[in-house]
């Protein structure tokens, strides 16, 4: 339950209320994830729906930690058990999540230190802290990327990481699973940061989802405006060790246990006065109500998406459109050389509402429209939410779960991602046969590994460095994505088209973020060298390189590739012994 939030979730109550608002009636289960007694501490990242009256995903960043209760110097009545677990959770309109967790940490262990949670002056004082060092922040990739590394994904995943980028491509249902939450946040945060301005500005529309609805509830309650300044909330979750509700007012949420929540909610007038001054691309929102977006995705009509709609179409799509209301002064090209360092930010590059997309777009249409229209982006997933994974309004989902149920259930994925062991399953087999990397991905996917692996010693490698640097692995996707866009604009592309995979291309152009991006005209791709980075004759190295990967995906190819090592080991040990 939520013990306290700052300010109150709902405007008019205590800071002490556990009512929650109903958009939001999952933030216990994710601010404290299941499971987290086996572990001393983690970090969860989560998105919640917008509020009635707001329009944007809702950034949250919770830090979880336990401690014995013998070590409280004040032990409330409440605590009962041995040990007490608590979240310390922070809501923002930013998707600063590394920003946020590095704040966040500091603050609950000093929270913790204190050894009595009564002291509750130190939370007011994060909120306090929080938005006043945020202010003015720019969502540049400095910022937005700090704690995600495409190169730990690298060495994980090996050239697995373009399939995955694919996958993601093609809206499919991808669920991530492992253990803790915050190696599984991390995974799936990495994986969309390889898609240029995707966690600047495209997951403004990726949590528009309904909670199920439980007769159980009163649900007059939660009939709150948000507020409109609502900027950075901090949010703190503790388990209960008693089986007593903690305060008259409290109420049990219908779950495993008895989950409190100290929700401090964070407000910033000001900074919201100053980005609205700062933004001029801003638009009002035009979305009444999350009831009539319900299924806005299946509403689109694709005759909106032609170069030759009419005007009342285009404005029709207003009435759903999801305008981004955070500045940004500036966005990666992705049109300079890729072997040069790369260029400091000069905020030279605009950004503008897309049409359709209602997402702040920069001149090649990035980010694409994969986040829209009920295609769903929950880096941690509650076992209280797994109604979503089927549910009717929900077309697609990039999610990531720890309980072994979201694992078991693979009818309701398309692909389930173990990031423990770095495999990709996938039932279905034409959409494996999809997936399959071309000639030209794989020399790809191979230069991208052979950087990461033989810089790792590299006195670079604080993530500075640029050859197979963070940045560097980043300027290769957005490269990729960019040839692909420009080759798809040429006439007679068909031949260029098929090193990125045929059967791919064609699947790939009847998805929502193609047609919504192919329906803007876009002059800067001209600039773009069309054809794959790595098309090209078929050589030796290319079967070499096809045989290799063959052997390390196929079980077949493993089980042949350790009998070659069998061999070659009795081999020389038979040489030996004939030597002596």
């Amino acid at each position: 339950q939520v013990e306290f939030s700052y300010p109150p979730l709902i405007p008019g109550e205590g800071h002490d209320n556990s009512s929650l608002p109903e958009e939001w009636k999952y933030l216990p289960f994710l601010a404290l994830p299941d499971g987290a007694h086996n572990y001393q501490e983690d970090t969860i990242y989560f998105h919640l729906p917008p509020r009635n009256g707001d329009q944007k995903t809702v950034y949250g960043v919770s830090c979880y930690r336990q401690i014995d209760a013998k070590a409280l110097k004040v032990r409330q009545a409440d605590v009962t058990r041995e040990t007490v677990q608590k979240s310390v959770c922070v809501l923002s309109r930013l998707p600063l999540y590394g920003l946020l967790q590095a704040k966040l940490q500091l603050i609950t262990h000093v929270y913790f230190e204190e050894k009595d949670f009564s002291q509750i002056s130190i939370l007011k004082e994060l909120y306090d802290h929080m938005n006043g060092s945020l202010r003015g922040t720019s969502l540049d990739g400095s910022q937005v990327y700090l704690g995600l590394s495409p190169r730990d994904l690298i060495l994980q995943f090996q050239h697995k990481v373009l399939i995955l980028f694919k996958l993601i491509l093609l809206e499919k249902k991808v669920l991530f699973y492992v253990s803790p939450v915050n190696r599984l946040v991390r995974a799936l945060m990495t994986i969309l940061s390889l898609f240029p301005g995707m966690i600047e500005h495209g997951l403004a529309d990726s949590s528009h989802y309904k909670p199920r609805k439980s007769t159980s509830e009163d649900l007059n309650l939660i009939e709150v405006l948000g507020s409109s300044e609502d900027y950075v909330s901090v949010s703190v979750s503790d388990i209960s060790n008693s089986n007593q509700e903690s305060g008259g007012e409290a109420k049990e949420i219908s779950g495993v246990n008895q989950n409190e929540t100290h929700q401090a909610k964070l407000k910033e007038e000001e900074m919201a006065q100053t980005l609205t001054g700062e933004n001029h691309h801003l638009k009002p929102p035009s979305r009444t109500s999350p009831d009539s977006s319900e299924s806005d995705w299946e509403t689109l009509d694709p005759s909106a998406l032609e170069e030759g709609a009419p005007k009342e179409e285009n404005q029709e799509k207003d009435s759903f459109e999801l305008p981004e209301t955070i500045p940004s002064e500036s966005a990666p090209s992705g049109t300079l050389p890729i072997t040069v360092q790369p260029q400091p930010n000069t905020g030279q590059t605009v950004l503008v509402q897309g049409l359709v997309s209602g997402l702040e777009e920069d001149q090649f249409g990035l980010p694409l429209a994969v986040f829209t229209k009920g295609y769903l982006c929950l880096p941690y997933m509650a076992l209280q939410q797994h109604h979503l994974l089927s549910d009717v309004t929900v077309r697609g989902f990039v999610a990531g779960a720890t309980n072994i149920l979201f694992r078991q259930q693979r009818h309701l994925s398309d692909a389930i991602v173990d990031v423990e062991e770095g495999r990709i399953h996938i039932q279905d087999p034409e959409l494996r046969k999809m997936l399959n990397l071309t000639t030209a991905d794989l020399r790809f996917a191979d230069y991208l590994v052979k950087h990461v692996t033989e810089n790792r010693d590299d006195v670079f490698l604080d993530g500075t460095g640029w050859e197979g640097g963070d940045e560097w692995i980043r300027a290769q996707f957005g490269l990729y994505l960019h040839s692909l866009l420009s080759t798809n604009l040429q006439q007679d592309h068909e031949k260029m088209l098929a090193d990125y995979g045929a059967a791919f291309v064609n699947t790939w152009k009847i998805t929502h973020n193609y047609r919504v991006w192919y329906s803007n005209k876009h002059p800067a791709l001209s600039e773009v060298t069309p054809g794959h980075p790595f098309q090209g004759q078929y050589s030796v190295a290319d079967v070499k390189l096809r045989l290799s990967h063959s052997v390390q995906n196929s079980e077949r190819g493993k089980k042949l590739g350790n009998a070659v090592i069998t061999t070659s080991r009795s081999v020389v040990q038979t040489g030996k012994a004939v030597g002596k």
